[in-house]
């Protein structure tokens, strides 16, 4: 299996995950323009290469793109029934995803998509429904977990499941607390239905990780509120307390707003 992601922040988010000649993309919070140009850059044809888009919730920064895949690509948009209609009212999109290309995939199942294997689990967010994904092919075992307002036992266990993880890092809560947003965008991103800190997902990591698990990606990074070596420094100090060294016990790395990462092999 391999992985890149192609957007990762309030910006858009979007990742590519691959097994032989399967392509998937999770959530499409990228303009369509952009996301056909990261990928014609590294080899891959949207038209002809992309077979399904699975998404994770209804904000604006995960379906971007979603109308003109469905409509102008004929891709097939797979997601919850509430993520569905939350889409079908959300303003930001002026291109609709048609009945046609709408697929019904609601948590706790499991679709095969070529060589890959996806199931999707509730994560609590502050849209009309919200999910994070398992990819599995080859024996790997993929995890994307973002837009998570508070740590669940599901969350817990498919952490400690994960061979590779996607995990958000949205915010410092020094820097969101003392910073310029409104009370109300404060209380909301810092609630059990907002965004997960450093520190939460450090301490997620530090108490459920196993030695399976092989490398770490911390995700969602917000521009105003947190900083890609803060981030780092502060989840790895809290690793280490724990007696776990990243880039020894597994690889960690940040994924950037809006330059695509390296394609990995997730062996």
């Amino acid at each position: 299996m391999k992985f890149m992601s192609l957007g990762s922040g309030s910006s858009g988010n979007c990742y590519l995950l691959q097994s032989g000649d399967t392509s998937i993309l999770l959530d499409a919070g990228i303009s369509t323009r952009t996301l056909k140009k990261h990928l014609k850059d590294n080899g891959i044809s949207l038209e002809e290469d992309i077979d399904a888009v699975f998404i994770t919730h209804d904000h604006a920064d995960h379906i971007k793109a979603v109308g003109s895949l469905a409509t102008d690509y004929g891709k097939t948009i797979h997601a919850t029934q509430l993520v569905h209609e939350g889409i079908a009212i959300n303003r930001c999109l002026k291109i609709k995803v048609p009945a046609l290309r709408m697929s019904v995939f609601e948590k706790g199942t499991t679709l095969e998509v070529g060589n890959l294997r996806v199931t999707s689990f509730d994560v609590p967010h502050d849209s009309r429904d919200c999910v994070g994904y398992v990819v599995e092919a080859d024996g790997v075992r993929f995890c994307l977990i973002t837009d998570v307002g508070h740590i669940t036992d599901t969350i817990r266990e498919q952490v400690g499941l994960a061979n590779y993880l996607v995990l958000e890092a949205n915010h410092d809560i020094n820097m969101l607390m003392m910073g310029k947003y409104s009370p109300f965008l404060k209380e909301r991103i810092s609630s059990d239905r907002g965004h997960l800190n450093n520190e939460q997902a450090a301490g997620l990591l530090a108490e459920y990780a196993t030695p399976q698990l092989r490398h770490v990606w911390l995700c969602h990074l917000s521009e105003e509120n947190n900083h890609p070596e803060l981030a780092r420094k502060t989840v790895e100090a809290i690793l280490r307390q724990h007696g776990i060294i990243p880039g020894v016990d597994f690889g960690l790395d940040i994924l950037k707003r809006t330059t695509p990462s390296q394609m990995y092999s997730l062996a």
